[in-house]
């Protein structure tokens, strides 16, 4: 790995945790997702920061940065954009919606319809918007940051599984510790802002370690270990659902970047182990009886990691 890149991640690591103080993994597994290509879920209560986060990644990587507050009332062409009639040109013309950034806030996502949660999802899957027939590609790097509030909130429209699916990772960001509470209020104080983040690298920098990371060698024997991991949640009987074979694809992408944001080029098992629960959490579904005796889908998939053999 050429010494330019690493040095590259190393600052963008360091330029957004100086802001966003004592949540380090949050934003390794941030920058994992980025390095692969994903979208990520933030679960969590409102005012931990979750627009900050996403603000300071666009930032860094000075990546344009679109946010779109989801309400009841929100259209599907207010994320994907609409044509409108130019009377001079008598031509339609495209006017584009929040999806034309590369960083996307999507807000409190499950607050709104399913008609429009799906006009995004288009975007997020396919990597372009349809509007009138006529297909716009999105820029590149692309990724969304979707916030959902916890389901218990009143108005909420939860995600489909198929939706839930999309997203590479749900991460929770939580309050903070006692300590970094207090750094971020003196940070505050000094006018240490998000605004005040420096800029790391370009788009184009970005894309380049998103190739390199893909390139990431994964052994057979690594991809049977995630396979079988896969294969666990599948036949766990307090599931109905288990991972797709788009989980199993997201778990690869996700050990590449892992192992690249740690300067490996070849997957090792602890990569594996470091991302498979905020990879497959999200994409499984407890049967009714294990509701019913308060079964945690956390400690099950756990214990299906440990389960699973580890390639020697």
């Amino acid at each position: 790995m050429g010494h330019g890149i690493y040095g590259t991640i190393e600052a963008l690591r360091g330029s957004i945790d100086r802001v966003f103080i004592g949540k380090e993994d949050v934003v390794e597994d941030l920058l994992v997702c980025l390095l692969a290509g994903g979208h990520v879920l933030l679960e969590d209560v409102p005012g931990v920061g979750k627009t900050t986060l996403a603000g300071l990644l666009a930032r860094t990587t000075s990546c344009s940065f679109g946010r779109i507050q989801f309400t009841p009332d929100t259209l599907p062409g207010d994320v994907s954009g609409v044509s409108i009639y130019n009377r001079k040109t008598e031509e339609f013309e495209y006017r584009a919606g929040v999806v034309m950034n590369q960083i996307l806030l999507a807000d409190e996502i499950n607050r709104t319809s399913p008609k429009t949660q799906a006009s995004l999802l288009e975007a997020m899957a396919e990597g372009q918007v349809t509007v009138d027939g006529v297909v716009h590609e999105l820029p590149r790097p692309f990724m969304v940051i979707a916030t959902q509030n916890p389901v218990e909130f009143l108005g909420t429209y939860p995600l489909p599984e198929a939706q839930m699916d999309r997203f590479m990772m749900r991460l929770s960001i939580g309050y903070p510790e006692r300590v970094q509470e207090i750094r971020m209020a003196e940070a505050f104080l000094k006018g240490e802002t998000p605004d005040t983040a420096q800029a790391v690298c370009g788009a184009a920098e970005v894309l380049e370690m998103q190739e390199a990371a893909a390139r990431v060698s994964v052994g057979s024997a690594l991809l049977g270990y995630m396979k079988d991991i896969v294969d666990l949640t599948r036949q766990e009987e307090r599931f109905v659902l288990g991972a797709s074979p788009r989980a199993l694809l997201a778990l690869v992408r996700a050990s590449q970047s892992k192992a690249f944001l740690l300067g490996r080029d070849y997957v090792k098992p602890d990569d594996v182990k470091a991302v498979a629960m905020q990879v497959l959490l999200h994409r499984l579904v407890l049967s009714t009886d294990a509701r019913l005796r308060k079964e945690d889908e956390a400690s099950i998939l756990k214990s299906l990691v440990l389960k699973a053999k580890i390639p020697v």
